[in-house]
């Protein structure tokens, strides 16, 4: 089993920085990949970045060159690094880790990011 504590959501003005963190109650080293997500009402959730177990990363084309996902396994933390932020940027981002003990991966509770305009 592992827990999935996100935190780092705020409301900011469009152009400002953020930075989200998720840490694992589990060594993150031992997961396949681990990612952020997001979701608006009405929408399904949406991959953001995800950073591998190799350490390579993937990004949504929408936040390529402004977003940034890197990990601390000596803290079992990933972050993201969310620059020059839209108001479209607004939604609920969500941690997950896919394990290879798991089907399905485990999730965070969210955190709530808000850009103004």
């Amino acid at each position: 089993q592992a827990r999935l504590v996100e935190s780092g959501g705020d409301l900011v003005q469009a152009g400002g920085s953020l930075r989200l963190s998720c840490t694992a109650s589990r060594s993150i080293v031992r997961f396949n990949a681990m990612g952020w997500y997001r979701q608006v009402p009405g929408k399904q959730r949406e991959l953001v970045a995800q950073i591998v177990k190799d350490g390579s990363t993937n990004y949504a084309d929408s936040v390529k060159g402004r977003f940034s996902i890197t990990r601390d396994t000596a803290v079992n933390t990933v972050y993201l690094e969310m620059n020059r932020l839209k108001p479209e940027d607004t939604a609920v981002y969500y941690c997950s880790a896919d394990s290879p003990w798991l089907s399905t991966p485990y999730w965070g509770q969210g955190t709530q990011v808000t850009v103004s305009s």
